[in-house]
This record gives structure tokens, sequence and C-alpha cells, in this order.
């Protein structure tokens, strides 16, 4: 357990660096932990911000569960509440309650009068002196400028059939991408063998047609982030857009209001189009998807604050020239995105742990137990640590050190990606 709690503090240092701006709400969805958690940790990290020692701390939970109040000092609280002493003109607090119950109240039993605000507001809540807030209503998002964030999601067209020889699910799939400062849908490709290979080829051809943006957003998706078990490592998806220069936002479990805007069109998209021609083959997803693209973009109006109830390409007649995808790329520059990132694992028993599909060995001694490594990206290793001591540095496997034309980096991410497919099918139908 404790391997795991350093890598999410590691993690939440990582994010609050690289967006010192965001609410603590979001960094609790990004790591799956609570908000008083993350509270905890980040005003520690802003004590003391260059102390890795606090990475390793310890853990200040109780191990019992405190004693109850006594009745007496119930009712003690409830009547200072309810009659004020001293005639004080307002209604006390629990500050000013703790005050009189220690200072004023020498009949009550020794060491049991809570010395704590919070005891005293959880009294008067549950004996109804404290009402509950109403419920807080939520602003409209600040819409990003044009081309600047996109939105990725699968939409199934489950009008089509299950094919008695091969799937029976999801058999026609639809990769939809939305940009969510204009509400343009920049592509909507049908594909029946969509898989983390196959990913690749409809987003580098959006990508050659609008240029890259500045964000992009999606799901947990396996063909996106990899395996249930290995997400926390960047999969070939994620290192695509990181060696272009794309930050890259992924959803929380259970959130799909991360990824509203494109989750909006889908339900558009079924409501308008395949729940109304109801095709049931690929080839008749193709010819219903086109021209409801090109009917979404240009011709139905959009109730969208930034569109004023007007079709997008209405509403943005000239869209910004965005950078142009390059013909080289540095195929490794993925790796200063996650510098200092440190990751769990738990040993095998032939003494290796397991990172994006590849194995690593560290110490048959260990076998069974927790390690972290870390990622440096200077020297491109992973340095190992286990209890606050750092004793292994590990080269990290499949790097290519030299440029590459980017059609060729492509390429290769598909090869790296379809062995992990592979891989990730595999397990599940030995789960299964």
């Amino acid at each position: 357990m404790e391997a795991h709690d350093v890598a999410d503090r590691t993690t939440l240092r990582a994010l609050w660096r690289q967006y010192p701006d965001w609410p603590a709400r979001a960094f609790a969805e990004q790591l799956g932990r609570s908000l008083s958690w993350v509270r905890k940790w980040l005003a520690r990290f802003r004590a003391a911000p260059e102390d890795d020692a606090l990475l390793w701390g310890l853990s200040r939970a109780r191990h019992h569960l405190p004693p109850p109040v006594p009745a007496v000092v119930v009712e003690r609280i409830l009547e200072i509440r309810d009659q004020p002493p001293d005639q004080l003109q307002r209604t006390p607090g629990p500050k000013a309650i703790l005050y009189y119950l220690h200072h004023r109240s020498p009949d009550l039993p020794a060491g049991q009068v809570p010395r704590s605000t919070r005891t005293v507001w959880k009294i008067l809540r549950a004996h109804g002196r404290i009402a509950l807030r109403p419920r807080r209503q939520i602003a409209p998002l600040d819409r990003p400028a044009p081309l600047v964030s996109w939105q990725l999601d699968f939409k199934d067209a489950s009008t089509v059939p299950p094919d008695p020889d091969g799937k029976q699910q999801h058999v026609v799939e639809i990769l939809d991408v939305v940009d969510v400062g204009t509400s343009l849908l920049l592509t909507a490709t049908p594909a029946a063998d969509y898989t983390a290979a196959t990913v690749f080829a409809p987003l580098v051809a959006t990508l050659r047609q609008y240029g890259l943006p500045t964000w992009v957003t999606f799901d947990r998706d396996a063909r996106f982030v990899g395996s249930a078990s290995g997400h926390d490592f960047p999969s070939p998806f994620v290192r695509f857009w990181q060696v272009l220069g794309i930050q890259v936002f992924i959803c929380p479990p259970r959130r799909p209001d991360r990824n509203a805007f494109v989750e909006r069109f889908q339900g558009t998209l079924s409501r308008e189009c395949l729940e109304v021609y109801r095709p049931q083959s690929l080839e008749a997803v193709r010819e219903v998807t086109a021209p409801f693209q090109y009917h979404y973009n240009t011709q139905r109006p959009n109730q969208a604050r930034t569109c004023g109830n007007r079709p997008p390409a209405v509403a943005f007649p000239v869209l910004p020239h965005l950078p142009v995808v390059p013909e080289t790329v540095d195929p490794d520059c993925w790796l200063h995105v996650i510098h200092g990132r440190r990751y769990a694992r738990t040993v095998k028993p032939n003494g290796s742990v397991e990172i994006d599909g590849r194995s690593y060995y560290v110490a048959q001694r260990l076998a069974g137990q927790a390690v972290v490594l870390e990622v440096d990206a200077q020297t491109r290793e992973f340095q190992v640590w286990q209890h606050a001591h750092a004793f292994k540095r590990i080269p990290i496997k499949g790097l290519i050190q030299q440029p590459m034309a980017f059609e060729a980096f492509v390429h290769r991410l598909e090869q790296e990606a379809c062995t992990l497919w592979r891989t990730y099918t595999r397990r599940r139908r030995l789960a299964a």
C-alpha cells in the first residue's frame, strides 16, 4: 500500500506543478482520491515544495475510534446553542461553544469535553441546529478559443446487428472528434475494426486537415490508455499526442461530464441520425454519417453559447491556422512529460516487474513486495525505490534515441499498440 501512496503523492505533486490553477476537486477526480486527501497533501507540498521526504510520509489517521461524547456534554452544547449565556447577543458557533465548555462549565467530566470545533459542529448538525446549505449552482464552463481543445470518443452504431460468425457487440463504431471552442464536428469516422492500432489513421487525417490543437480529452477506453492494469504509464496513443506537443487530459473513471461536448454530440447523432435511418451495415453507417456531419456543421442550428442558435460553421466561418503536422519528430520526447513520475509495481516471483508490456528485472529477493519506479528523463532510466531507499537504476526499454519521420513514427506506434492490444484481449479471454 505504501508504494501506491507514494506513486499517487508523486503524481499529485507533478500535476500541481504543471497546473497550479486547478481546483483541488480536479486533482481528486484525476487521481481517484478523496477531496480531503488532496487538500491535505497540497498543503504539505506548498509548505515544502522540494522536500522529497514528504512523499514517503506516514499516515496520521487514527488507529482507534474516538470515545463517544457523554450525553451530559451534548446536553450542555445544545443548551449553550439555544440559550446563549452572559447576554451574548448572537447565536454561538462551535468556537464560542468550546470557550464556554472549557471556561464556564467546571462540572463537566474531566477529559471528556471536546477540543475540536468539528466535534461540536457534528453534534449541532445531528440535532438539527445547523441546516444544510442549498445546492451549489454550477456556472457554465468558459469555452476555449476555436480549435484549441478537442474531445474524442467512440459511438456504437447499435442498429447494426451482430455478426453470427464474428463480433456480437460493437460491430460498427464511429470515432467522433468535437472541438470544444466551436462545437464543430471535426470527424465522424465509422469502422468495424477499431483497436489500439487502427485508431491512429483517422486522427492523423484530422490533424492534417485542421492542424495541431493544444489539448485533447478522452476517456479511459483501453484503446486509448491501454489495459486497466497499465493505464498509469503512457500508452502508445498517449505518447502520440505528447510527442506532437499536445497536452492530454484523461477523464477520471465514471465522469463522462469531463468529456461533455463529444458526449452531447453523440446523443444528437443517435437521436437525429442512427435511430432515424437505422443503418444495418458498415457501408450504410458511412452513407448516413457523412451527410449528417455536413448537416450538423453547416445547416443544423446549435444552441451552444458560442454558436448562438447558428450552425457551428456559420458561427465560425473563419478558423485559425494551427501548427501543421511536422515532417520529423523526436519519438522519445514524451519521456520529459513524465519526468519524476513514480509508478508502483509488485515484484513477480522471478524478480521482475512489468511496465508498458515490457519486463524489467529488479531483484528476486523482493518477490511479492511492492516497489516504486521513478522516471529519470535525463538519463532515460527508471530509479527503483523501496521504503524511501533507491537501490537500483534500470534503462528504459523501447526508446529510439534519434529523430524519425512522422509517418514512420506513427507506424511504429501502431505496431506497439497492436502488440499491447493482443496481450490485453488475450488476458480478457483468459479472465472470462
